[in-house]
């Protein structure tokens, strides 16, 4: 979604269709997602110190609150992040116990998380661009619904992209080919800790990732 890269495929290649890669737009609803569970998080912080703070004006020992599954708040949000990235179906026994309760605790949390699985489903499930626009304005709507600010920013940014995002279910294509290659260039490069001659180095990749290439082919 970046202007400059837009700009260099329109120069480079004039007659290609661009596509906006659907895990980029999925990172951004997760994001937002994340930025609710973190203000959360300072929340909880902020609650704790301030119990801590009065016990000892007082002399006592602060004992924190925990919850069903042994967590305090604090930790419930800190460790709900990577479940939150997650399917349902893909939970752990643990996780699902520690999500139950964060949803129990939060429920504008539970509210953006089935807001990114759906948008996640329609990627998944979604065949045509027909289906998909429809979709995604259904989507659309629910965010506006949600009152989520985070949200409501990525909806007006799919809204302004969104012949690019649609394009995806023509053949389904990402970049992740792209960004599989990219990562073996970076790792390629740390390995003479920077690069001082260009065309030598330019030339080492055709050389050795061309041969696999043709290989592979």
């Amino acid at each position: 979604m970046a202007g400059n890269m837009g700009l260099i495929v329109k120069k480079s290649f004039p007659n290609a269709a661009l596509v906006i890669d659907r895990f980029h737009v999925q990172k951004l609803a997760l994001d937002a997602l994340q930025e609710i569970r973190i203000k959360h998080r300072w929340e909880a912080i902020d609650a704790e110190n301030d119990a801590i703070e009065n016990t000892r004006n007082k002399s006592l020992k602060y004992t924190p609150k925990l919850l069903p599954n042994g967590d305090t708040l604090k930790q419930l949000l800190a460790r709900s992040r990577y479940l939150l990235y997650k399917s349902s179906s893909k939970w752990t026994k643990n996780q699902a116990i520690r999500a139950e309760i964060l949803f129990e605790k939060y429920p504008d949390i539970e509210k953006a998380y089935k807001l990114c699985q759906n948008l996640s489903w329609i990627f998944n499930n979604t065949t045509d661009k027909t289906s998909a626009l429809i979709r995604l304005a259904k989507w659309d709507e629910k965010v506006r619904q949600a009152h989520f600010k985070s949200f409501n920013t990525i909806a007006r940014t799919m809204s302004i992209h969104y012949k690019n995002i649609l394009n995806y279910f023509d053949n389904r294509s990402t970049n992740a080919s792209a960004e599989s290659f990219n990562a073996k260039i970076k790792a390629f490069r740390a390995q003479f800790r920077g690069v001082r001659n260009v065309d030598f180095f330019l030339y080492r990749l055709t050389t050795i990732f061309g041969s696999t290439q043709k290989v592979v082919e």
